[in-house]
């Protein structure tokens, strides 16, 4: 068995990508709450924080959040066995989804095969109910993750056979296969551990509306239409936070956030426009984090409907993309070309196989080829909600007309949306995607696998899901990069999207807000920030 504890440095995992060790400084609350560390000292003046978000999510159940709001509320309340270290990159603290760090367990061990982890729990943590956080409310959170509606392709994708609890601080994880994205799967949200002694007492909907958890905050009120009121855990194992309450604002207007935070009226907003960037950089009292991220956008075109199930066709479409008029015109310089199926600061990305620039004469010469020398038309869905999705598509379908082609916009409320694309029967449509786990593997198996969730443009290649499968229970990092690095190549050549940018993620502040750092899921952690007001 190889033993994995605390120490001042975490021993590196045979099956785990490279990674950095933490850099933040240990004395700040942001990196106490990544590597668990306990002590924290509350300050001696607490602080309220004001935060404008753009939805209120639709529940507070670990195992069935998907969208950040959603997600955001868990996260205040619930804790993890394990969670993602911190590290520095041109001066801005981002998370290391790579460098696990100890939460909930304290230690783990892993068989010589990487199939069975053994986790042992930290001693006295309760939840906030006062009930003790042990091994059989492990499994149950588990448990209640394979059952979930929303998580359970999350537990197949960790390949996690069985859930076994030892005794009452240990509980062995059993794998069908050796899994390299494991850990960093287990520390998102819908792997929260609950108070299975609440639930059970409450009933199995409690948790649509109320939380059970050992984090930093206790819920006090939410109201998807108007607000959430997080105040703190003052007995929190970690030690209590500095911030002594956190209101989330719900404003679904990007213009009525951006003037709430100009204004001071909130402290801290996210989703802020790129065409609002330069102008709140410009009140000293704000600062303006923008990050690279992995969210991505692509026009994505169902391969089983024609003309895309024509690959002359596709590619064609990629050449026709007016990309620097997306980057400069639409998003104002917050994104970059996207110029692979996986973000370009995904460990494993290659832009191998890409060779597409906006050429409307090699377009017209490959449509000639496919066939439709004379053009089609074809059907584009439009969700609601999205400034740049909208600019995207206009100056997109003024490009295509050019080549003969028309494409018709048909506009869909968000939800509806969702809900048809799901069908897979969409012809054409614009969508965005972020990989909560910063793996290849992990983004390529919901969308762009023959068997994914999330391939809804009915993408099947029999090489790459051969690849992919081979990655995925690979155990040595440079032999797994290169079979993605094969695959991501082959998915560029056949273009089943047109790639169009790459996220910058912005999130506006009080320059008196600190510990704020970036994840790749896009998810603020309050527990690290302190506000001097």
């Amino acid at each position: 068995m190889k033993r994995f504890k605390l120490m001042s440095t975490l021993v590196a995992f045979s099956i785990m990508l490279a990674g950095c060790a933490s850099s933040a400084n240990p004395t700040n609350p942001a990196s106490t709450a990544a590597t668990g560390n306990t002590g924290t000292s509350a300050p001696a003046v607490k602080s309220n924080l004001t935060v404008a978000y753009s939805e209120g999510g639709t529940t507070l159940d670990p195992a069935e959040a998907n969208d950040l709001t959603s997600d955001t509320l868990v996260l205040a309340a619930y804790d993890q066995l394990v969670t993602y270290g911190i590290k520095t990159e041109d001066g801005a603290d981002i998370a290391n989804t790579e460098d696990i760090q100890p939460m909930l367990a304290e230690s783990w061990e892993v068989s010589d095969d990487n199939t069975v982890y053994t986790f042992k729990l930290k001693q006295g943590v309760t939840f906030q109910s006062g009930n003790p956080v042990d091994a059989e409310a492990v499994a149950y959170s588990f448990d209640r993750v394979a059952n979930s509606s929303s998580g359970s392709f999350l537990y197949g994708m960790a390949a996690i056979k069985s859930v076994t609890v030892v005794d009452a601080s240990t509980v062995e994880v059993t794998l069908t296969n050796a899994n390299h994205n494991f850990l960093q799967i287990i520390a998102m949200y819908t792997f929260s551990i609950v108070d299975q002694k609440v639930v059970e007492a409450q009933g199995a909907d409690y948790l649509k509306t109320n939380a059970a958890g050992s984090g930093p905050f206790t819920l006090e009120k939410w109201d998807p239409a108007t607000e959430a009121i997080f105040t703190a855990n003052e007995q929190y194992w970690q030690g209590a936070p500095s911030l002594s309450k956190v209101t989330m604002k719900f404003t679904k207007e990007a213009s009525n956030r951006v003037l709430l935070l100009d204004k001071g009226d909130v402290d801290m907003a996210i989703e802020i426009p790129p065409k609002d960037v330069a102008s709140l950089e410009s009140n000293t009292d704000l600062t303006v984090a923008s990050n690279a991220s992995n969210r991505i956008l692509f026009f994505a075109m169902n391969n089983n409907v024609k003309p895309f199930d024509n690959v002359k066709v596709r590619q064609a479409i990629n050449y026709a993309i007016p990309y620097n008029e997306l980057l400069s015109g639409v998003m104002y310089g917050q994104a970059k070309q996207m110029k692979s199926s996986v973000a370009s600061n995904t460990p494993g990305f290659t832009d191998a196989g890409f060779v597409y620039e906006h050429n409307l004469d090699k377009a017209k010469e490959l449509l000639a080829e496919a066939g439709y020398a004379d053009g089609f038309a074809f059907d584009f869905t439009l969700g609601s909600g999205f400034d740049d999705w909208e600019d995207d598509a206009v100056l997109i379908q003024a490009e295509l007309a050019k080549i003969g082609v028309t494409m018709n916009i048909n506009k869909l409320a968000r939800a509806q949306f969702l809900e048809q694309q799901k069908t897979n029967n969409l012809t054409s449509y614009i969508s965005k995607w972020t990989s909560f786990v910063n793996d290849p593997g992990y983004h390529l198996g919901f969308l762009l696998y023959g068997k994914g969730s999330s391939n809804y443009i009915n993408y099947s290649n029999a090489e790459v899901d051969k690849l992919w499968e081979e990655a995925n229970v690979e155990t040595d990092a440079a032999k797994r990069t290169a079979l993605y690095e094969q695959a991501q190549e082959i998915i560029t050549t056949e273009a089943p999207w047109a790639y169009l940018y790459e996220y910058n993620r912005i999130v506006g502040m009080s320059n008196k807000i600190s510990g704020y750092a970036f994840y790749p899921d896009e998810v603020i952690r309050f527990y690290p920030l302190s506000f001097e007001q």
